[in-house]
């Protein structure tokens, strides 16, 4: 396995996970018979487990938030594949509540079927199962791609929301109607500079020549339909924020929650630079940035870029964004001492959705 340390190409995931375990013992346990992380301490007013999953390679995501107040487990696949069907149903039967267990699901075709087959085996054990689907990366939001858009950094904020909705005891129903929203109001676009070192040769998944941006990079390195030529940061973040504003109807007024995800090899200076002129961007547009992370989340081993992910948020959703957690990857992210922004001009509270940030807004100006 050039250039990654391990034991052999096969051993990597399994001897992380241990690995991990035994950093975190007081918040997470490894099932190594079933391949899946489980949280130790589940919150008692649960009565719905969350499960999510999806390939190796992205750390922290799944694993990663997997504790109080967020997932009740994670099932990881190999690196960059989906994890097994057994893994899946193992886990939800592990940690399913009353009311059964909710699945959040990134779109690839792999994880679908997965989960899919995972959920007809709880079906025959009698086990409730509902799904939430993550497709926020507009990179693929397009008629040729067959699938849809596929799921990346907005896993991280549903998965947040969702866990903290389900520790006031929400029931399954509620639970997949909210996530389905969430879904809906995300949406992220992704550049990279280098892409990742596939652990199997040594070698870049693919090539860029110097000065070339990949402008919607998937999570798994998927190409974009076009290079960019590099450009400074102001204009880059710029251009990204104004495709994903476009793509999710947002304009001024709309409450955004942001996430600056590295993919593995950006340095925090730049990350908290790439907030700034997000920030600078959303003023310019009237949108009103009320909660917002940076750093690493959801990578694609060591691809040096970064992606955007903006959620239209409403009073609860904010709420529930800043309920407390305790996970390996999720220690008190951002300032929750800063008061919820005014609305707009009007005064009026927002409304869940994009429909309801549409009526409020003005189109976007193609500037």
């Amino acid at each position: 396995m050039a250039l990654y340390f391990a034991n052999a190409a096969d051993s990597l995931v399994p001897d992380a996970l241990a690995g991990f375990a035994r950093a975190h013992r007081g918040l997470v346990a490894y099932d190594a018979e079933h391949g899946f992380i489980r949280a130790v301490r589940p919150t008692a007013a649960r009565r719905v487990g969350l499960v999510s999953g999806g390939g190796s390679g992205h750390e922290p995501l799944h694993i990663g938030f997997v504790g109080a107040g967020m997932l009740d487990a994670a099932c990881p696949g190999l690196v960059f594949a989906s994890p097994h069907n057994r893994q899946v149903f193992e886990a939800s039967c592990a940690v399913a509540g009353e009311d059964g267990v909710l699945h959040i699901v990134k779109n690839y075709t792999g994880d679908k079927i997965n989960f899919g087959i995972a959920a007809e085996r709880l079906a025959h054990r009698g086990i409730p199962c509902a799904r939430v689907v993550v497709d926020d990366d507009l990179a693929s939001e397009s008629e040729s791609v067959a699938v849809g858009r596929r799921g990346t950094g907005a896993t991280v904020l549903i998965e947040k929301i969702l866990g903290a909705a389900a520790d006031r005891g929400r029931g399954l129903e509620s639970l997949a109607a909210l996530g389905a929203s969430l879904a809906e109001r995300c949406r992220s676009i992704a550049v990279a500079s280098r892409a990742h070192t596939l652990p199997a040769t040594g070698l870049p998944a693919f090539e860029l020549t110097p000065g070339l941006l990949e402008f919607g990079v998937g999570l798994h390195g998927e190409r974009a339909d076009r290079s960019v030529r590099q450009e400074p940061l102001r204009a880059l973040v710029r251009r990204m924020t104004d495709a994903v504003l476009k793509s999710a109807g947002l304009g001024r007024g709309s409450w955004i929650i942001a996430l600056v995800n590295g993919l593995g090899s950006t340095t925090r200076l730049e990350l908290y630079a790439v907030l700034h002129e997000l920030a600078t961007a959303l003023d310019r547009r009237g949108a009103v940035l009320a909660r917002s992370l940076v750093g690493d989340f959801a990578t694609s081993l060591d691809m040096r870029g970064f992606s955007l992910t903006l959620l239209a948020a409403d009073t609860e959703v904010v709420e529930l964004f800043d309920a407390p957690a305790a996970t390996p990857a999720w220690s008190g992210q951002g300032d929750r001492r800063q008061e919820l922004p005014r609305w707009n001009t009007t005064g009026r509270t927002p409304e869940p959705g994009f429909g309801a940030s549409r009526s409020l807004s003005p189109p976007l100006s193609p500037n």
